[in-house]
Parts: structure tokens; sequence; C-alpha cells
């Protein structure tokens, strides 16, 4: 994988590569990206309101990504295949174009530890999914790990499938703290055993 571009995974993306399938070469290589502070604190329409995980840098704990080759040749088209299969625009993908000596991240700090992490493994560049954790946003009260348990009980039916799918299907590697008091709550266990 050296000289290539890197496609950083951490959730979602693992699992279901949707249409970026064509756009990449070989099998994801886990826990080999750089550790990012990771954390299940976004609300997502798309997984039926579900948390899933983002780059959350107040909230979240250091964890592993995983790593898989883009076909691109460039950081800008592997940046526009990963914003199409996230349905987002390009100012909710991160990248770094270690050539350029450009980079770009929504979080602080984010970008210079990818660009590290770029020169260390002989990588081009890298490109990941950099939306916000917005919870506070769909839920009118800052994220904290009493809420978003408090938040994940509303859950019920499609909603409450979609996240014990999502939560229990990312890698195990995704160890946020979240993800910790939810494997010791007794309703979650109840709802995933």
């Amino acid at each position: 994988m050296k000289n290539s571009i890197a496609i950083l995974g951490y959730g979602s993306l693992i699992w279901d590569l949707d249409d970026l399938a064509p756009k990449v070469r070989g099998p994801w290589y886990m826990a080999a990206g750089p550790d990012l502070p990771l954390e299940f604190s976004r609300v997502s329409p798309k997984r039926r309101q579900s948390l899933v995980v983002v780059i959350d840098t107040a909230a979240g704990d250091a964890c592993p990504t995983h790593v898989i080759e883009s076909i691109r040749e460039t950081v800008t088209d592997a940046a526009h295949d990963l914003a199409a299969r996230e349905r987002t625009d390009l100012a909710h993908i991160g990248w770094v174009d270690v050539a350029a000596g450009t980079a770009f991240s929504n979080r602080e700090g984010i970008a210079d530890r990818v660009h590290e992490w770029c020169v260390a493994q002989g990588m081009r560049g890298a490109v990941w999914t950099d939306l916000d954790g917005n919870f506070e946003t769909a839920t009118g009260a800052s994220f904290t790990i009493a809420r978003g348990i408090a938040y994940l009980k509303t859950l019920e039916g499609d909603s409450l499938a979609a996240a014990l799918e999502y939560i229990n299907g990312a890698p195990i590697e995704t160890d946020t703290p979240l993800r910790r008091a939810l494997n010791a709550d007794p309703w979650w266990r109840a709802h995933t055993g």
C-alpha cells in the first residue's frame, strides 16, 4: 500500500462500502491507521436517528482507525469518492495530500495527526469522513455518556434496531467511552443478548 492514497474508516464504512466498493483495492487493514478521538455522538438520519461514530475531539477517546487503499491517483478524486459514499459534500471529508503539503479537517489537530501517519507509512495521502458530532443540535443538550444512553433508550422499533446494529457492528477497536458504558448497561445487554 505504500505510495498510495488511504481511505480511513472507523464505523459503517468497514462493513458497508456501498458505492465506494469499486473505487478501492484490497482488504481493510484493521487497526493500521492513525489513532483518532472517536465517539458515538452523531444522530444520523441515514441510520434512523441512531447514534453513529464520528471524530470527536471533546468527548472521544483515541481509537485505532482502519485503512483501505483507494484506486485513485489524486487525493481530490479519492475525497470525491468518499463524499459520494457518505452522501455529503467535500466540506465533510478530511484529507491530507503529502506531496502538495496541503490538508483539511473540521477538527483542530486531526489533519496534522493524519499527515504524520501518512509520512511514517509512506502514503501519498489520506481521506476520511469528517462529519460533526451533532448531538446537541439534534437533542438540545450537549453530549455526555449519560445523555447518550438516555437518548438511545428513547429509540423504538426500527430506530432501536438500527442503533443496536450500528453500535454493535462497529469494529471492536472503536472502543469509545459510550460503547464501554453500554457494554456495562443492563438495558443495552438485554437488547443485544
